[in-house]
């Protein structure tokens, strides 16, 4: 894992960093899983679990909320988009039979995203909209439904991340 320091984000964006912190949990527990041995099916249920869970929400946070105060042609907008495509197709991938491969490329990729959101498109948003434009989309966040962030505390029982001794 690379030496990543902590970014201060704006106060507006932050509901989205968290989400990001969450996702990298995510990652994380993949990682674990398949370091540990666990059956890939009951890996690809949680990420199939995530996806409804906290990606899909998250995503349409980002692209129902944020994209409307950003330039469409944006280089950095197209490839948020392209990159949240990408991820769907690989998550939508899995309900035919997951495999190590695609669940080890899956995580490495959306860490990357997560990283470029957070590295590229999250300080370029605060720099270039003004401060009323972030503020409508803190408010606007405020109204999206909540990402579930604790699996289990919403019914995910099985610790696959966890070694067993």
């Amino acid at each position: 894992m690379d030496d990543i320091k902590p970014i201060k984000r704006s106060k507006e964006l932050t509901p989205l960093s968290h989400e990001h912190h969450n996702g990298l949990q995510f990652v994380w527990k993949i990682r674990q899983g398949l370091e540990n041995g666990a059956p890939v099916e009951l890996i690809g249920d949680y990420v199939r679990w995530f996806w409804v869970n906290h990606i899909k929400p998250h995503f349409n946070d980002e692209e129902k909320v944020l994209i409307q105060f950003l330039p469409a042609d944006k280089t950095l907008v197209k490839q948020m988009l392209k990159e949240h495509a990408q991820i769907r197709d690989m998550i939508l991938s899995l309900d035919h039979e997951p495999d190590k491969g695609t669940l080890k490329m899956l995580a490495d990729f959306v860490y990357k995203h997560i990283r470029f959101e957070e590295r590229k498109l999250f300080p370029w948003v605060e720099k270039t909209l003004s401060p009323e434009q972030l503020t409508s989309i803190y408010q606007e966040l405020a109204d999206e439904p909540l990402c579930n962030i604790d699996p289990i505390a919403i019914g995910w029982k099985e610790e696959f991340w966890v070694k067993s001794h």
